[in-house]
């Protein structure tokens, strides 16, 4: 039997969290900020590096999917190995990675060579990000664990603004004739302080002596094992995702061609194969990549279903909206990014709000509130965009404001309750599933609306086909409200969140 290495131990007490932990979250969501900035801002590039590296129509797609899809993957795996083998370790290790990355994708010379660098660069995030999430609850209190969370909300709603926006600036302004290239190399400056930064704040992983095969550390639900990463339950699991993932990131642009409905069936027996083969590693003492303990918590398994349906609406409410500005209203990508600034106010008041006051009084309630808001905003955006002449800005913002009040409002509470019962031998596992879900949320919310969009777009004008679609996106936040009531009142007993 091997050593393991377990999480983070923080230098503080339960009660009080570690000492540097204000400026370990800051680390986190400097983190957080390279991954979403990347998510975003390559879009808006993608006509630039056309023209400077040629390629075909799907190397071009691949520049964004291929980061989509090898995050996707990797996602569970990258959690589970902060359990093993420290989540610190693993953040240094992605945020190494991923700056690295993100300069050979600045130097690339070729389409191909693009793609390539760029599933490497979501190869690495899938190391680094789930890391965030068990580190938060490692070095917080649970008095500050819904303010922590809560951080999460302005950064999400910022970063979707700044993305195109800089990445519109960045390749007009042409830096020292760089072009699109500056949109990689501005990865450079945040993830070299984000990894000199991590190795002085962060909490230091610590190695201890694991209880017996299937015993958790804590003494508590299943345990880690061996400490060994199971690399056929890698494949089998990594295979169940390509087969529901990439039929999603690719199925809008290709028309729905019948082998990704056949590849999309295909996930559920190889997921059922991987929960087999599973269940056989922990008979055998190993280390299972999900702890199987997570799916029998109500917070969390709740969480995962209305998680799944709030990103889809999420992710379909931003493409709608910039697809909307641009392709029917002409708008530049500067300007389209201007147009959500409302969005973002809204997403950093409700956040604030929830997670300093709110949440940790009223727990659930605020996330229902938060859904309300939401939906309220997506069919003021339907009201003003259906059949409107001389669209403004300013026309929008009410509706993206109240829009952006909602989803602030439900980052809090959501993050919090999903992981207020995951014990520490199961966070890395939890936040990979988590992370994973929200991938797949937003790669469904964009295959679902993005279709609903074009198809109506073609019959019936942009403007009525947006209005449509933030319609389904309130249907979808309705859908989610109803399924939050499964989630616990509190994310932990009254008392120990205030």
């Amino acid at each position: 039997m091997t050593s393991q290495i377990a999480p983070p131990a923080p230098t503080g007490t339960p009660s009080t969290g570690y000492r540097l932990r204000w400026a370990g979250l800051a680390v986190i969501l400097a983190a957080e900020v390279m991954d979403l900035l990347d998510t975003t801002i390559v879009g808006v590039a993608a006509p630039a590096v056309r023209q400077d590296l040629g390629g075909s129509d799907a190397q071009i797609q691949w520049i964004t999917a291929s980061y989509t899809l090898a995050f996707a993957v990797l996602l569970i795996t990258g959690g589970r190995l902060g359990d093993l083998f420290g989540r610190k370790r693993l953040f240094v290790l992605g945020a190494t990675g991923f700056t690295l990355a993100s300069v050979l994708c600045a130097a690339a010379p070729g389409a191909g060579t693009l793609v390539a660098a760029r599933t490497v660069q979501g190869l690495f995030a899938a190391l680094l990000i789930p890391q965030g999430l068990g580190l938060i609850k490692a070095m917080f209190p649970p008095k500050e664990l819904g303010a922590a969370f809560g951080l999460f909300g302005p950064i999400l709603g910022l970063s979707s603004v700044l993305g195109p926006t800089l990445g519109g600036y960045l390749t007009g302004a042409d830096w020292f004739g760089l072009g699109w290239r500056a949109v990689f190399l501005i990865n450079l400056p945040v993830g070299l302080l984000a990894v000199f930064a991590a190795g002085r704040i962060l909490p230091a992983d610590r190695t201890d002596r694991p209880a017996r095969a299937g015993r958790s550390t804590t003494g508590t639900g299943t345990g880690t094992g061996t400490g060994r990463i199971d690399p056929v339950g890698v494949l089998v699991l990594g295979l169940a995702v390509l087969l529901l993932v990439y039929p999603l990131v690719q199925g809008r642009e290709l028309g729905w061609p019948l082998w990704t409905f056949l590849s999309m069936a295909a996930s559920v027996p190889t997921a059922w194969l991987f929960t087999v083969q599973q269940r056989r590693v922990l008979r055998r003492g190993g280390t299972p990549l999900i702890e199987p303990s997570l799916f029998g918590k109500r917070a969390f398994v709740s969480a995962l279903a209305t998680g799944l349906v709030f990103f889809a609406a999420l992710s379909g409410l931003m493409l709608v909206f910039t697809l909307h500005l641009q392709l029917g209203l002409g708008w530049t990508p500067l300007h389209a990014g201007l147009s959500m600034i409302p969005l973002s106010i809204g997403v950093v008041v409700g956040a604030v709000l929830s997670g300093a006051l709110l949440a940790p009084r009223y727990g659930r309630r605020v996330l229902h509130l938060g859904m309300v808001l939401a939906a309220a905003g997506a069919l003021g955006l339907w009201a003003a965009v259906d059949g409107a002449d001389g669209l403004t800005s300013w026309r929008l913002a009410p509706a993206l404001a109240l829009a952006g009040l909602g989803l602030g409002l439900i980052m809090a509470p959501f993050f919090d309750i999903a992981l207020a019962g995951v014990e520490e031998s199961e966070t890395g596992s939890a936040s990979g599933v988590l992370n994973a879900q929200q991938q797949l949320g937003g790669s469904m919310g964009v295959a679902l609306l993005g279709t609903a969009f074009f198809g109506w777009a073609r019959t019936d004008g942009f403007g009525h086909a947006a209005g449509l679609t933030y319609g389904l996106v309130a249907a979808l936040l309705a859908a989610a409200f109803v399924i939050a009531f499964l989630l616990p009142r509190q994310a932990r007993p009254d008392g120990e969140g205030h």
